[in-house]
């Protein structure tokens, strides 16, 4: 095993370690995935909720994936083949030929850095492959690359199923191959890839290559200040559902104007994969926590060839528990698809009635009311903590260890917790769930190394062909990076969006502001509009529209004591609360003044 390394030195001498930038590519040339600033995913599937499919209540409402017959874990020892410069890899590396007795072991999930390759750099503002003048898409030329492979099996039984590969995290550009040939490729590397391989295997062994690139152009808007390193950073598993299956489902469980009553909607997408028509029934139970049930109902749908079609069903329940970071009332939801009489498929998940909102209080300054955050129809305050994926094992937080921050957090009075910067894995959520905490969800979205300036006259500058001097634009506002924002945007939202903590959206930390975020704004808030309305936030958009709370970083007491006594600093803005998204830092000095800000957060009712 090679030792491994760190490089905490100055940003410079990392950026002279890679050399080269990738030259300028002539327009006919063909990129490679990873250089193409276009390509975001190839044959991925459509975000959704993640869920595992059983074939029986029992099993399912364990909601251990385990249970179910129709899932494999890939965890543990693969073999890995590592070179530190992408053009030494061999042309048959995804051979399934390619005699792997010789390859290193190495364990998944893990950073490849921890484990004897590359280096782990930190660097807090800047682009670790890029700190001296950086230039989007462009990319080192010294770009490493790791090369994952292991056999998989594929049972007999699950042949006549829709079989699904999911990597629920991995840095930064993935290929995905099984029995040599490609299946699809990503670079989100803090939100779920799941990609449909029964085109790709047979029965019994197949051989899974994944071929992980350090930096790709997904790259330019993960510029987190953390370690950055790379590789497997979460669970890797196969999975199966029936070809007449639930592909995704949206859960509306608020409250009425007395807070008292509990409004229930489901909406079932239902999908058929099969090439006739099937009449699939659709039944759902809710369930309280002393396994009585609550709510039922059924419906038969048609459902197309190769096709999908919509389940809706909507409840009121009377004096429901409701769900708080106090009393975390949870309901079991299961939902269960019968085809020709039989039941095919079970999916749990686990459901809070809670209604949050922003509204107008009786409380007039500087001649505007101040508007309020309110749950279950309660003002609260947030007594939160920023939370980064980060442990001595690198960037994979075992089950444990959550369980454990989560138990600090409550003996603390913690209340909330931002995931700071980028979704989690679908284990914490269903944690906060349990603990009760008020999550605030980030999008996997920051380009600080690119700073916040807007150009008028260039949306790109500082982009290739956008050369002016030493000018950086955002990439906030640069319309190339449209589509990777709000891809990142979809990513989290279609994942979490069910989850009963999920408080509070944010588009992302530290990337400027402009054209793509007042895009992301409009469309999270479209997205979640006819479910739990949940506000959505972005620190650098501070009092512009497109935010629904003013979210500063590192305020004084003073600068709370303003917003309490002024309620805005502009004028044709509204008051509207003011949550600082950071605001104690203690990295090598102390952390500020806690003392003096929360007498000011306690003064004021908007704080």
């Amino acid at each position: 095993m090679k030792k491994m390394k760190f490089n905490l030195k100055k940003p410079l001498i990392a950026f002279l370690l890679f050399g080269l930038i990738t030259p300028i590519v002539q327009a006919h040339e063909k990129l490679p995935y990873w250089k193409d600033v276009s390509v975001i995913e190839i044959n991925k599937e459509s975000p959704r909720t993640t869920f595992m499919s059983y074939d029986n209540p029992k099993d399912a409402s364990t909601y251990q994936y385990e249970r179910s017959k129709y899932y494999n874990l890939l965890n543990g020892t693969w073999k890995f083949y590592f070179v530190d410069d992408y053009r030494k890899l061999p042309g048959n590396i995804i051979d399934t030929s390619m005699d792997v007795s010789k390859w290193a072991d190495i364990q998944v999930p893990g950073n490849w850095e921890l484990q004897g390759y590359g280096e782990a750099y930190y660097v807090n503002q800047p682009y670790e492959f890029a700190t001296w003048n950086p230039t989007p898409p462009l990319l080192p030329e010294e770009n490493p690359v790791g090369v994952y492979r292991r056999d998989i099996d594929i049972p007999a039984d699950w042949m006549n199923r829709d079989i699904y590969l999911h990597l629920a995290g991995a840095k930064s550009g993935v290929y995905v191959y099984i029995n040599g040939k490609e299946v699809g490729y990503s670079e989100d590397s803090k939100d779920p890839a799941e990609f449909l391989i029964n085109p790709y295997i047979t029965t019994g062994k197949n051989v899974l290559t994944l071929k992980i690139f350090r930096w790709s152009t997904g790259s330019w808007l993960e510029c987190q200040d953390f370690l950055r390193m790379s590789g497997i950073e979460r669970d890797v598993f196969i999975w199966s559902q029936p070809k007449t299956a639930i592909k995704d489902f949206r859960v509306v469980s608020t409250l009425d104007d007395t807070y008292k009553n509990g409004i229930f909607k489901l909406a079932v997408d239902l999908k058929n994969t099969n090439p006739s028509s099937k009449n699939i029934n659709i039944k759902y139970e809710l369930l309280d926590n002393k396994g009585k049930v609550v709510s039922t109902s059924s419906q038969t749908v048609n459902v197309a060839a190769s096709g999908t079609s919509i389940a809706t069903f909507d409840a009121s329940l009377p004096n429901v528990l409701t769900w708080n970071a106090e009393q975390p009332n949870l309901y079991q939801l299961l939902m269960s698809v019968e085809d020709n009489g039989k039941l095919v498929e079970v999916v749990p998940f686990r459901v809070g009635f809670r209604r949050i909102e922003i509204k107008d209080s009786e409380y007039i300054v500087n001649k505007k009311p101040l508007r309020l955050f309110y749950f279950n129809g309660q003002p609260i305050k947030l007594k939160g903590v920023n939370i980064h994926e980060t442990v001595e094992g690198g960037h994979y937080i075992k089950p444990e260890q959550m369980r454990r921050n989560f138990e600090l957090m409550k003996l603390n009075n913690i209340n909330s917790v931002r995931l700071s910067h980028y979704p989690q894995d679908r284990k914490f959520y269903e944690m906060c769930d349990e603990y009760g905490l008020y999550v605030y969800d980030e999008a996997n979205i920051e380009s600080h190394g690119m700073y916040y300036t807007i150009y008028q006259d260039d949306m790109r500058k500082g982009a290739v062909g956008h050369i002016d001097g030493k000018k950086r634009g955002t990439l906030g506002h640069n319309p190339d990076y449209l589509e990777s924002h709000l891809s990142r945007i979809r990513n989290m939202f279609e994942r979490n969006k069910n989850y009963a903590s999920l408080t509070i959206w944010s588009l992302g930390n530290e990337a400027g502001n402009g054209y793509n975020f007042y895009n992301a704004y409009t469309l999270l808030k479209e997205l979640d509009k006819n479910l739990m309305a949940r506000p959505v936030c972005y620190e650098r958009a501070l009092e512009q529209w497109n935010t629904d709370m003013v979210v500063p970083q590192y305020p004084s007491a003073k600068a709370f004591e303003y917003y309490g006594l002024h309620g805005r600093r502009t004028e044709s803005a509204d008051n509207r609360p003011y949550v600082p998204s950071e605001y104690s830092h203690a990295m090598g000095n102390s952390n500020g003044n806690l003392y003096g800000q929360w007498v000011e957060i306690y003064k004021y009712p908007n704080l």
